[in-house]
């Protein structure tokens, strides 16, 4: 069973649904995170874990959520991105909330330019240890270490924050000085923090992020990071409309035991109920 805990349902009509991007090409150090779609839905089944989430919100019973199954990666880099956005429009064309399981980060890219026609003002919470902001690594201006700077040089997000970096250069915090860029540093974190969103919220969510002692199964390990307990707390009490998540670079080679996978499944499922419970919320004040 890969069901997000028993939430997954064979339906038509649905609120959120699951796309797996099982792409690396643009991984500039270790393949691997191409395996991440099918480690999380491993580490999802409803055997293990139930559908509650902290929240209060059972999403068993409380929204249709669907596996589309994982896009075909045949093809050329640009194939592949012209493919994931075609899918993630067609999702937001059924006004449902796609939950990206990658893949490397550099899908981040053609999944916002697919979000762009539909939100004029879209608002991002970046998570990752990295910035993802080189202007080109080694090279490739597509690579994984670049999405947001084509993202922001292209005019796709009205406010980019990014939040538990730790390994910034000097050509990254200039661009996010040009760029209006929010970059919340892993040195300067406390345990509560301002995160509040006036437009539309997409999140993408690296899990290297997390420290490695909570996330093993990535490729650029980088000490000194998050804790899961600290990323769930945020989720929780972040202010916004949520329109959209992804969460890549679980390289499943890196972590034998499925820690970062089942990390990841947490994060998925308390972004969905976070989602659900704001909308039952709106729901009962009008009522």
């Amino acid at each position: 069973m890969t069901d997000f805990g028993g939430s997954i349902k064979q339906t038509d009509e649905f609120e959120f649904a699951i796309l797996g991007i099982p792409f690396d090409e643009k991984s500039c150090y270790m393949k691997g995170a191409s395996k991440g779609p099918q480690a999380i839905r491993a580490a999802s089944t409803g055997e293990a874990i139930n559908p509650w989430t902290e929240s209060g919100v059972n999403l068993e019973e409380e929204t249709n959520v669907v596996d589309l199954g994982d896009l075909d990666v045949s093809g050329s880099f640009w194939d592949v991105f012209a493919k994931t956005e075609d899918w993630v429009r067609e999702i937001l064309e059924k006004k449902a909330v796609p939950i990206v399981l990658g893949g490397d980060h550099s899908l981040t890219y053609p999944i916002i330019k697919a979000f762009a026609p539909k939100y004029k003002h879209l608002d991002i919470l970046h998570f990752d240890a990295h910035p993802d902001l080189y202007d080109e690594l080694y090279g490739d201006r597509y690579s994984h270490g670049c999405p947001f700077a084509r993202i922001v040089e292209e005019g796709y997000v009205a406010n980019l924050v990014q939040v538990g970096i730790r390994a910034a250069t000097g050509q990254h915090r200039d661009m996010a000085t040009e760029h209006g860029i929010r970059m919340i540093e892993m040195k300067d974190i406390g345990y509560v923090m301002d995160l509040e969103f006036d437009n539309p919220l997409y999140i993408s969510f690296d899990v290297d992020a997390l420290d490695p002692a909570f996330a093993p199964g990535v490729s650029h390990h980088e000490a000194g990071g998050l804790s899961t307990r600290q990323v769930i707390n945020m989720l929780h009490d972040l202010k916004g409309t949520i329109v959209g998540l992804d969460v890549v670079e679980v390289n499943p080679s890196r972590d034998p035991v499925g820690i970062t996978a089942s990390a990841a499944v947490k994060i998925i499922m308390e972004v969905i109920g976070k989602i659900v419970a704001s909308r039952r919320m709106k729901t009962e004040e009008e009522l």
